[in-house]
């Protein structure tokens, strides 16, 4: 009797093990692609849904305000860039030329970039870059030339990296900024604040070209996504830093006097915060598959 229960649980085993197995391996697959994931759930505002409205035209500061749907919902889309990690031609990216958007040496720049492949020794991938030529410009992007992931921010011939501190981790989503405010540069990762770096004699120009995705130093690039791109013509405080990302990646401008330019990359390339800075995207694709790896902060 013992045998023939043995011997049945076997059968059993063997004719649903399989299927057992393979309901397994799906779950887990849906688990990694962020299917369970709440936010895959949560509300999605349509691009365009948020932006900045200055009633005197771009570039004006008085009477600003924000319009529609501006509440953090999480966006549609994200911007994809797939550009090569070993040579360097770039496929994908997004720019604006013949605007000015920077000038001096006073600046913010604060995104959400999800890497997914980094170049060995990049010292500069899925960038947002706003310079042309050497000792001028302002650049914020993932660097690896140490071996492990962190922020850098670049006033071209003038680069700074934190040596120590926390990472950037692939397959899930980062938030990114660097403060310049005179010589001194402050690069923060998420909710973490690296200790302040001075750079020498940094300058930005009215010449400088943005382009998101990749810098223009001619390096390797990277793959993955970038959303939320803020750029502001004044340095932001800790408090005010901490603020945009407790926002998350949807989160709309804190300070609508300095924001120059915003580039959700929910859907297109434009620019929300009333300058009419849009990007030109080359290669770019949009996806709504982008919750998995993102944590509401």
């Amino acid at each position: 009797m013992r045998l023939k229960r043995l011997q049945s649980a076997m059968e059993y085993l063997m004719t649903y093990g399989w299927a057992i197995l393979i309901i397994a391996v799906v779950l887990g697959a849906l688990f990694q692609l962020g299917v369970f994931n709440a936010g895959t759930f949560a509300p999605r505002a349509p691009p365009g849904a948020c932006q900045v409205f200055r009633p005197n035209g771009p570039n004006s500061a008085h009477f600003i305000n924000l319009e529609g749907v501006c509440n953090g919902e999480l966006p549609q889309y994200v911007g994809v860039f797939v550009n090569p990690t070993t040579t360097t031609s770039w496929s994908s990216y997004a720019s604006a030329s013949n605007t000015q958007i920077l000038s001096g040496n006073t600046a913010t720049i604060t995104y959400w970039v999800y890497p997914e492949a980094i170049g060995g020794n990049n010292y500069c991938a899925l960038a947002v870059s706003y310079h042309q030529g050497c000792s001028q410009g302002a650049v914020l992007c993932v660097d690896n030339s140490s071996g492990s992931l962190r922020p850098r921010f670049e006033n071209w011939c003038n680069d700074g990296t934190p040596s120590s501190g926390p990472t950037i981790q692939l397959d899930q989503w980062n938030f990114m900024a660097g403060t310049l405010s005179g010589t001194t540069l402050t690069l923060y990762l998420n909710s973490y604040q690296y200790p302040a770096i001075t750079l020498g004699a940094p300058s930005i120009s009215s010449t400088d070209i943005l382009n998101i995705g990749i810098e223009d130093g001619g390096s390797p690039a990277g793959v993955g996504m970038i959303a939320g791109i803020q750029i502001y013509n004044t340095s932001l405080s800790a408090n005010e830093i901490q603020y945009l990302y407790t926002e998350g990646i949807g989160g709309a401008p804190l300070n609508l006097q300095n924001i120059v330019g915003w580039w959700p990359l929910n859907g297109n390339a434009n620019d929300y915060s009333g300058n009419n800075n849009n990007a030109v995207p080359s290669g770019v694709t949009y996806t709504n598959q982008w919750a998995g790896g993102y944590t509401p902060p």
